[in-house]
């Protein structure tokens, strides 16, 4: 079940507190829209929002899905969210292990 990587992407989002962003990972991992989901360490962002200088902390998210998954990911991270304006952006692969990217196109297959 080769993919041609331009399929896979890399979805970004920052959660404001870990429990959050597990509660998000864990939803997107059973819905079959991601195959894997990195919750890493939290960060310091700093920002202009609504005419001021703003720094809090968040929790960076990396989301491997496929492009045919992107607006039902979307979706989910807007569910779960409580921000707003969140960040979600979409970066395609451009390349990677054959087999990595398979798994990820068989892992979101049935989402």
């Amino acid at each position: 079940m080769t993919i041609d990587s331009r399929e896979m992407i890399l979805v970004l989002t920052n959660l404001p507190e870990a429990a959050v962003a597990k509660r998000l990972a864990d939803a997107l991992i059973i819905g079959r829209l991601a195959a894997c989901v990195n919750i890493l360490a939290g960060c310091t962002s700093v920002y202009r929002w609504e005419g001021s200088i703003e720094s809090s902390t968040e929790v960076p998210m990396l989301i491997k899905t496929t492009r045919s998954a992107y607006a039902r990911v979307e979706q989910e991270i807007l569910a779960h969210h409580p921000y707003e304006l969140p960040e979600i952006i979409s970066v395609p692969v451009t390349a990677g292990l054959s087999a990595y990217l398979d798994w990820v196109a068989a892992e979101t297959a049935a989402g």
